[in-house]
């Protein structure tokens, strides 16, 4: 078995930026802050110690929450930074595409952008002239190459913009934020692209917050929290992390559940007995407590919501554990949601009367987020790999206690 090129090394990478905190316009004041050792900046370190390998023909991916460097990671390994400590290495030319139109000129016409670009990025007249074909067939906009950039709608430019970047015969394809460019047929005919660039053996390297494309493209991936890589390896764990710890949210058991005004209801609690990340096969079970004021029928209505669509996925309001009498009432519900696959719950709660009266509900702080993910997915399966999207048939058990 042959070993695998190097195309970007990034070894031991640490950046810091230099902000100031105060400015001083007399000689004097800033010859005394200097012998004080007040530097008038503070440091901010972006980066931290930041170590990967990224193999020719991976698709690598980069995820991580704003602010936690992975742009200017990018543009580290873009030149367009000088890291403070250690080095990147690319082999091959390389085409970063870090900001939509970056280097266009709305004065110039869609070909001589294209040129422009081109040249830009390192290409001579001649390899623009042979890729220039492909790059407005991508792009479609044929007909309107001679016409000045500024005449052309905004959808039209990110286009072109985007044609000419993955388009570019490149060995290094660097692309930050990029997956939304674009109307819906534009957007399908990216997605094709990846999947022939992912089979091609050509080095791509992808920051995103669509955990979706990270599983579906990359073959590779590293999480960044705070200037570290938190994570790195197989792309569906490393999303899976990073989902889990951005829907993270601590259930306490000594904040009480809101009450509507005269409410018989007090004190509405929920404890998850199951694991907020869990794969689709694991039943999801919870308690819930309430103390009852008065001898009166009360029942409790659930539902999940996908976060992402803000739609329904699965509720269960059927009455089947109505139940009076003054005092401590505690309610288990167990479900399976095999059904769904990559998606994000939100479990709601709410105490309702006979008719159908909301009495107590938990506050947003108090809702917990499940995160489902299947591990053992076929990958030429592609009905697994989608979540429902529609209610799914109601299977909860209640039990009291």
């Amino acid at each position: 078995m042959t070993e695998k090129k190097i195309a970007v090394k990034v070894d031991h990478v640490s950046k810091f930026f230099k902000l100031p905190v105060e400015s001083t316009q007399s000689l004097r004041t800033a010859l005394v802050n200097r012998f004080k050792g007040i530097k008038g900046y503070k440091e901010q370190h972006v980066l931290k110690d930041i170590d990967f390998e990224v193999e020719e023909g991976d698709f690598f991916g980069i995820v991580g929450r704003n602010g936690s460097g992975k742009s200017t990671l990018l543009k580290i390994i873009s030149q367009i930074y000088v890291p403070e400590q250690g080095t990147v290495t690319v082999n091959g030319k390389m085409v970063s595409f870090i900001e939509l139109g970056v280097g266009f000129n709305p004065e110039l016409t869609g070909r001589e952008n294209v040129y422009m670009n081109g040249a830009m990025l390192g290409f001579t007249t001649a390899e623009v002239d042979a890729m220039y074909d492909e790059i407005v067939e991508f792009a479609e906009l044929e007909d309107f190459m001679n016409q000045k950039l500024k005449n052309y709608s905004s959808g039209m430019q990110v286009r072109l913009a985007f044609s000419v970047a993955i388009k570019a015969q490149g060995d290094v394809l660097i692309l930050d934020e990029v997956l939304a460019v674009g109307d819906e047929a534009f957007q399908r005919k990216c997605n094709d692209y990846f999947m022939e660039r992912k089979k091609s053996g050509k080095t791509t390297i992808l920051v995103t917050h669509d955990m979706g494309a990270v599983k579906k493209y990359c073959n590779k991936a590293i999480l960044i929290e705070d200037g570290y890589i938190k994570a790195k390896g197989e792309p569906r764990d490393v999303a899976n992390q990073y989902s889990f710890d951005n829907t993270e949210q601590v259930i306490t058991s000594d904040q009480p559940g809101i009450e509507r005004s005269g409410s018989v209801v007090k004190n509405l609690k929920l404890s998850l007995l199951s694991s907020k990340r869990a794969t689709p096969n694991e039943p999801i079970s919870f308690d819930l407590t309430y103390t009852l004021l008065e001898d009166v029928p009360t029942y409790i209505a659930i539902s999940f919501t996908d976060i992402d669509r803000n739609v329904w996925i699965y509720n269960d309001n059927t009455m089947d554990n109505l139940t009076s009498g003054k005092g401590d009432i505690k309610v288990n519900y167990q479900c399976s949601l095999a059904g769904l696959n990559d998606i994000k719950l939100k479990l709601e709660v709410t105490v309702r009367d006979a008719n159908n009266q909301v009495l107590a509900f938990l506050p947003a702080d108090e809702i917990p987020v499940i995160v489902l993910n299947r591990d053992d997915i076929d990958e030429d399966d592609e009905s697994a790999k989608d979540s429902a999207t529609g209610i799914i048939q109601r299977n909860g058990k209640w039990s009291f206690s």
